[in-house]
């Protein structure tokens, strides 16, 4: 595995779509430059700001999720990808935090994580993702206005 190919897979919304339930991603991928995880149907699911990015080795996002009403107020969080190569491997370090006890979100975030990193090591070992992790799942709570604001 290569760290190019493991960066691409991670920012290319044909890639994404592969294996994170169907979404892609919109962004220019420079320091300061809007980010959107848009759901297939037209929506914003997750919205923010490259805070930081030194490609193929590491990218920063604040973070705020969109659809879930439950989750927004709790405003933006911060997400970081670290790849790291070792010998014939790539090390991904995924952080993603929040200042705020007990948060929703990170609990959230924490079950997701797991399952989407797992169908992009089948994608990219196997090129097959997960089945589980192909589509939008059916009947996922929405926000009423889902928008990308402005912090």
């Amino acid at each position: 595995m290569d760290t190019e190919k493991l960066w691409q897979a991670l920012i290319e919304p044909e890639f994404t779509r592969r294996f994170w339930m169907g979404t892609s991603q919109e962004c220019a991928w420079e320091v300061g430059a809007s980010w959107r995880l848009m759901i297939p149907d037209g929506r914003v699911g997750d919205s923010g700001e490259v805070l930081e990015i030194d490609p193929p080795r590491r990218l920063v996002l604040l973070w705020r999720n969109e659809f879930r009403p439950e989750l927004r107020p709790e405003g933006y969080s911060r997400m970081t990808y670290l790849l790291e190569p070792q010998a014939d491997m790539v090390k991904l370090t995924v952080m993603h935090e929040i200042d705020r006890p007990q948060s929703k979100f990170i609990e959230a975030v924490s079950n997701g994580w797991p399952l989407i990193l797992a169908s992009l090591k089948s994608l990219l070992e196997t090129g097959e993702s997960l089945a589980a992790t192909r589509r939008w799942p059916e009947g996922a709570e929405c926000a009423t206005s889902a928008s990308a604001d402005s912090r």
